[in-house]
């Protein structure tokens, strides 16, 4: 502490040059004193208290008693407060501490050495209170933030017992809940299964925010009934009426027939995903990806129609899995190792959550520490129960 601010509200002259004097012996103790005084409270309450701490009699012209003590605290909460008064009354001492007193001294009691010591430990005190409240209201507004962050994530609606879905989803941003990644999943009354993946451009507040209203929007207009192509454009829609700037949002759809042995795709922009059966694993074909949500309103995308086995595993994933940068070399990870990696996690865990932990983990070390971008994974897997052939 380079130098302690004191205020003195003091209207007798020859107690402030008491205090004046006592502060002057004790120089050495408190290093670099700035003392203030005013007469009356009213002197105090018409401007912003810069004093680190505050003198207070109780026996002013326009105060008296605890009245002052009150609405000092009331105009100025943070600050340091020490009452400085003749009278000698235990009671009044204890009703000046719960009234928010750091201390109550008695001025015929004190000397130069114990209202040294009484200014630096209320200041550091008051400064600790502060510093204690502080942490604890960003505690609660992490919290709220959390709580919020949480309610907005999807819950799939998902009840075939021969389906699995695992998803996993991590921000890009520190200490955030939410990213402009989004995913949701529908089972319809008739055993389509609608799946969506997407991505909107950034990585801030705006579009996380923009992420919930798309996959609000996609499962409201999934489960009013309508087809896949409409059902993009109705989002694209959303974007446009939504986003803050000019954004854009990748997205990979999937309908999964009924009888699971089919699926449909279309892809906006985003990455194909990886699917593996009974022969292999590999990517979808790209041959009919349309432009991002956003990009060319209007334009429309096409479908895919992709055969499907007895078993089998869908993984869907944003870009932000592989394309952060390997360490010491700068080049990116790239979609061929990724699914390479994929590959093995998922032939290592099976169709569980555990090989979207350990695929994470495996780019994690790729490059070097956690990805910078928002990541999220759903690993869809489907097992008929007819026995291998």
């Amino acid at each position: 502490m380079d130098r302690l601010h004191v205020l003195l509200i003091e209207d007798d002259d020859g107690d402030a040059l008491l205090v004046e004097e006592m502060l002057a012996d004790a120089a050495e103790s408190l290093e670099r004193v700035v003392l203030d005084r005013a007469t009356t409270l009213e002197q105090v309450l018409a401007r912003p208290i810069t004093a680190d701490c505050v003198l207070l009699d109780l026996q002013l012209p326009d105060a008296t008693g605890l009245t002052g003590l009150t609405r000092l605290r009331q105009h100025a909460p943070s600050t340091a407060v020490i009452v400085l008064t003749g009278r000698e009354d235990e009671a009044l001492g204890v009703s000046a501490l719960g009234a928010g007193a750091q201390d109550y001294l008695v001025k015929h009691h004190v000397d130069g050495q114990l209202l040294a010591r009484t200014l630096r430990y209320s200041w550091e005190r008051s400064r600790a209170e502060r510093v204690e409240q502080q942490l604890l209201q960003h505690q609660l507004l992490a919290r709220e933030n959390a709580r919020l962050e949480r309610g907005l994530l999807p819950t799939p609606l998902v009840t075939d017992p021969r389906l699995g879905l695992a998803v996993r989803y991590r921000p890009g941003r520190n200490g955030a809940l939410l990213g402009g990644d989004f995913y949701d999943a529908v089972e319809l009354p008739d055993g389509t299964l609608q799946l969506v993946i997407g991505d909107v451009c950034g990585h801030g507040p705006d579009e996380a925010a923009l992420g919930v209203a798309l996959r609000i929007a996609w499962r409201s207009v999934v489960l009013a009934g309508l087809p896949m192509a409409e059902t993009l454009a109705m989002v694209e829609k959303m974007l446009q009426h939504e986003a803050l700037g000019p954004l854009f949002a990748t997205v990979c759809m999937i309908t999964v027939a009924p009888d699971r042995r089919s699926l449909r795709m279309s892809l906006a922009g985003h990455p194909q995903p990886l699917l593996v059966d009974d022969s292999g694993g590999r990517l979808l074909s790209r041959e009919n990806l349309g432009p991002p949500l956003g990009v060319a309103p209007g334009t429309g995308w096409r479908e895919l129609t992709v055969p499907m086995g007895p078993r089998w595993s869908l993984l869907l994933y944003t870009d932000g899995l592989f394309e952060g940068r390997v360490e010491g070399s700068g080049e990116r990870v790239g979609l061929e190792r990724m699914a390479d990696a994929a590959l093995s996690s998922l032939t290592t865990e099976g169709g569980s959550a555990a090989a979207l932990d350990q695929l994470i983990s495996e780019m994690d070390v790729l490059h070097g520490g956690p990805l910078d971008d928002d990541v999220a994974l759903a690993l869809l897997t489907f097992d008929s129960g007819e026995p291998p052939r």
